[in-house]
Formats: structure tokens, C-alpha cells, sequence
């Protein structure tokens, strides 16, 4: 959950099914071929099932992948499965219960359970299990989550906490870093082996002696800055080219207005062809480094959230 206090965005300013299918086979023009749904919490918009048709029927889509904190996804994952998605991320910091309580602001973890549950009856094979990892609060759990997500199916990632959006209780040593994982998952299994496997995806994968695979993502001691090509698009139309972003393009606005085919389509190009963006590299290199955005400027700005943007 996001800050206290704080400042949602109007409805009227989110975009609708119609918008987002526009905007969508505009990136395609430039070659997307893979879409996320994420959030915040993609389960909480209405009629979520339908846009998921809408998007699997699209001929050039070779990949369609939702994350979601799995509090509502018991009730729509076969719904979810059958409009066409075809793979599916829970987030999952914690298998305790009262640090679940803690951590999220929220008495779900049997719920979230249940839909990880549903989702493997559904048949979504690919399942993957997403843990923040933070000294002090979860850190003690990481081979409780590798028996989880082998028992049920899922390939589990530890990502290194970031000082992105709403983390503005960071600082540097809450950061349980990718050797440190490594070396603690080696300390209980034995010797692990890098798959190698990484390309432009943001998660490397390792396998453990009896063929469970995991994942890291090292966005804060190792960033991967040079090989990201992701793109975000905010609920409400804002073009967001990385996490660290402090400002975007608003494609919301010329689209409402009637902004013909090309103009859009040259406006998306030209944001892109002109990325510089370096935001994990450059926060690395911060000497005293605090969290990035303070509470006041959050609550005064909803795109600086990190669950606004995708994360």
C-alpha cells in the first residue's frame, strides 16, 4: 500500500479499454511484441477479463503476462486463463502470516494463497512468485520461499529492495544484495549454477543441484540499465521509460484530443530513439543515499509512486 493520505487519480483521468488497444497497437508499429499488465493492482480494475481478451486477440502479441499481489486472483484466475493470458507473476513477500499483517497493511496471506492455488488449477504453468527481499523483515524466509515455489509449482525471484517511489523508509542496509542471496542459498543447498540465460530480462536464473530454478533481480546492486527495453504506460496514459523517472510523456492528452495516427506514432518513436535513461546506475553512484523521493513530494504527485509506474 501506498503512503497515508494519499492522492489517487481522478477516474476520469484513466484510460478505457478503447484507449489502451489505440495506444497499444501504436507500440507495436515500433515493434512491442510483449505486453505486462501490472500496477498497483491490475485485479481491482473493472472488467479486467475483458481487456485481457481484447489484448490476447491481438495477432502480433507473442507474449501476455499480469502481475498481480494475488489477494483477489482466486475468483479470476480460470476467467483470467481462458480470456488468453498466458502467464501470471504474484507478488510474495512473506510466508508468516503476521509479517504479511505487517508488511502490506493487510490480513491476506490465506487469500493470496488460495489464488496461487487456483492459478496452477487453472493451468498457468509459467507461474512466478516475486519476493521483495529486506534485511530484517523477510530475510530469514528465503528457503521457505524455494520450497514454496517448488512445491507448487512456481519459480520464485528475489529482488533487491529499491529506493524507487514510496520506499522512503530505504536505506542501504535493508538491501540484502544478490551475493549475499546466493551465498545464503549455498550455505543450505549446495553448489548453485547460473543458467545464463538473461538477455534483455531483468532477473538472472540459477538452478539448485536438484534441478529448482530461481531467479535474482539485482536492480540495486547490479543494475542492468543497458539492457533494459521495457516502456511503461501509466494507468491514466503517461509514457515512462524507467523506474527512476521523475518526469514522463503524457499520451493521454494528444490522443483525447484527436491527434491524428502519425502524430502519435512519431511522438512514441521519437521518446524512445531519444532514451538516456540510466536510473539504477546513477542511484548506485549516490554517495549517502537516502530514499529517492521524500513522502511530502509523493502525496503531491501520483506518477512518482512505484506502483503507479509498474513496479
Amino acid at each position: 500500500m501506498p503512503e497515508d493520505e494519499y492522492l489517487w487519480l481522478p477516474r476520469e483521468d484513466v484510460l478505457t479499454f478503447e484507449e489502451i488497444g489505440r495506444l497499444v497497437e501504436l507500440f507495436a508499429e515500433v515493434g512491442v511484441d510483449r505486453l505486462r499488465l501490472t500496477g498497483g493492482e491490475p485485479l481491482l480494475r473493472r472488467d479486467i477479463v475483458v481487456l485481457v481478451q481484447q489484448l490476447a486477440a491481438r495477432p502480433w502479441l507473442r507474449d501476455l503476462a499480469l502481475t498481480t499481489n494475488g489477494v483477489l486472483l482466486e475468483a479470476q484466475a480460470a476467467d483470467l486463463k481462458a480470456a488468453g493470458l498466458h502467464r501470471l507473476t504474484v507478488s510474495l513477500d512473506t510466508l508468516r502470516r503476521e509479517r504479511f499483517v505487517a508488511l502490506a497493511r493487510l490480513d491476506a496471506l490465506p487469500r493470496v494463497l488460495a489464488g496461487i492455488d487456483a492459478a496452477r488449477r487453472a493451468g498457468f504453468s509459467g507461474l512466478k512468485i516475486d519476493t521483495v527481499v529486506t534485511r530484517g523483515d523477510n530475510d530469514d524466509e528465503l528457503a521457505d520461499l524455494i520450497e514454496f515455489g517448488r512445491d507448487t509449482g512456481a519459480e520464485v525471484r528475489f529482488i533487491e529492495y529499491m529506493d524507487v517511489g514510496g520506499a522512503t523508509a530505504w536505506r542501504p542496509e535493508k538491501v540484502v544484495s544478490r551475493q549475499e542471496i546466493i551465498e545464503r542459498l549455498e550455505a543450505r543447498y549446495g553448489v548453485i549454477t547460473p543458467l545464463g540465460e538473461r538477455a534483455s530480462a531483468p532477473a538472472e536464473r540459477f538452478r539448485l543441484g536438484d534441478g529448482t530454478t530461481f531467479g535474482v533481480i539485482a536492480s540495486t546492486t547490479r543494475p542492468f540499465c543497458q539492457a533494459c527495453d521495457r516502456a511503461r504506460l501509466t494507468a491514466d496514459g503517461v509514457l515512462l521509460l524507467c523506474l527512476y523517472a521523475q518526469h514522463g510523456t503524457d499520451l493521454r492528452r494528444p490522443l483525447r484530443a484527436g491527434a491524428p495516427h502519425d502524430t502519435l506514432l512519431n511522438l512514441i518513436r521519437a521518446v524512445w530513439e531519444g532514451r538516456a535513461d540510466r536510473g539504477a546506475e546513477e542511484r548506485r553512484s549516490v554517495r549517502d543515499r537516502g530514499a529517492y523521493i521524500p513522502v511530502s513530494v509523493l502525496r503531491k504527485d501520483a506518477h512518482l509512486e512505484m506502483h503507479t509506474r509498474g513496479g
